[in-house]
């Protein structure tokens, strides 16, 4: 009897080409880059850029040295992307729960936590050490603090304890925006905290309305959010006021100089109004019984925040 077993007959499908194996390999690689690059939440660490670039800009007075510029958009992405994967390191438990987050690379088991982990602090590593080499001590001192505070502070402690999460974790937020102008000057004056100030108090509306949306993923995956513990009237009136914070903050910058001129002060109080009247609206449906849509407030909310800090490079240029 022979020991040798034949091979069955491979046939192909009608109209299906075959498939490389160089070309299954090439999906594969690019499978694993786009789920590496989810981990660093680009659209987040995109938005801080887009404070930090003309934050630096008006410390400057125009355009700020090459090198820094470059240092603190790189250094401060990699930071943001470094913190963003810890975070999905550390939530993958709750990732899996949630339906806004079940299809990340973690719950969908495209990549293992433990190379998750590595590539989080190998980008903090990185990101640190770029700020050391290329701007100063208090940039640099910052950039690692926010990477800590992010994950330990409020990720590890704040996220699932207290419905405060949210405002405590403003706080890394708006770091960028002290990043920038300490990477510039090597100081925090008091135009760099009114910066900040703006950014930070803009998190509760942006985030009360997310979380809004998502009230049931929350509530399922345990996590205290604010629309999950208080009763609606409470949110409102929490994005009512930190809405009216953000526009007082951001006409208090006004006056401070620094180059902000009338293009910024007219943006301010245009965008600032329009911000207003969307977070009053909010409020109204509450009180009237009507369907709420806060997605219309978080969405606005990124709108404003552009149009703003567009308005602070515009004055730092003229």
């Amino acid at each position: 009897m022979s020991m040798i077993t034949e091979r069955p007959v491979q046939r192909r499908t009608p109209g299906v080409a075959e498939r490389p194996a160089g070309a299954e390999a090439r999906r594969s690689w690019l499978a694993l880059f786009r789920a590496y690059l989810a981990l660093t939440k680009p659209q987040i660490v995109e938005l801080l850029l887009v404070t930090t670039v003309p934050t630096m800009m008006l410390a400057a007075k125009g355009w700020p040295d090459p090198v820094t510029f470059a240092a603190v958009l790189v250094g401060g992405g990699l930071a943001g992307g470094a913190a963003s994967a810890l975070n999905c390191y550390i939530d993958r438990d709750i990732d899996q729960v949630m339906r806004r987050t079940k299809r990340r690379p973690l719950p969908a088991n495209v990549i293992t936590p433990k190379a998750v982990l590595i590539f989080g602090l190998t980008l903090a590593v990185i990101s640190v050490a770029l700020m050391a080499v290329l701007t100063n001590w208090l940039a640099t001192a910052l950039t690692a603090f926010s990477i800590f505070y992010y994950d330990v502070v409020y990720t590890l402690w704040l996220k699932r304890r207290t419905p405060a999460n949210t405002f405590w974790g403003g706080v890394c937020g708006a770091a960028p925006v002290v990043i920038g102008w300490a990477a510039v000057t090597g100081t925090i004056p008091a135009m760099a905290w009114a910066l900040f100030g703006i950014v930070f108090f803009w998190q509760m509306p942006h985030f009360y309305a997310l979380a809004v949306k998502y009230k049931d993923d929350y509530a399922r995956a345990g996590i205290p959010m604010l629309p999950v513990v208080r009763s609606m009237q409470r949110v409102n009136f929490e994005i009512l006021v930190y809405t009216v914070l953000t526009v007082v903050v951001s006409l208090v910058a006004w006056p401070l100089g620094h180059g902000l001129g009338p293009i910024y002060g007219v943006t301010a109080i245009v965008m600032g109004g329009v911000f207003l009247a969307e977070a009053i609206r909010l409020v109204r449906q509450t009180r009237a019984g009507v369907t709420v849509k806060p997605m219309r407030l978080f969405h606005l909310s990124i709108t404003y925040l552009t149009v703003v800090f567009m308005a602070v490079a515009v004055d730092a240029l003229i």
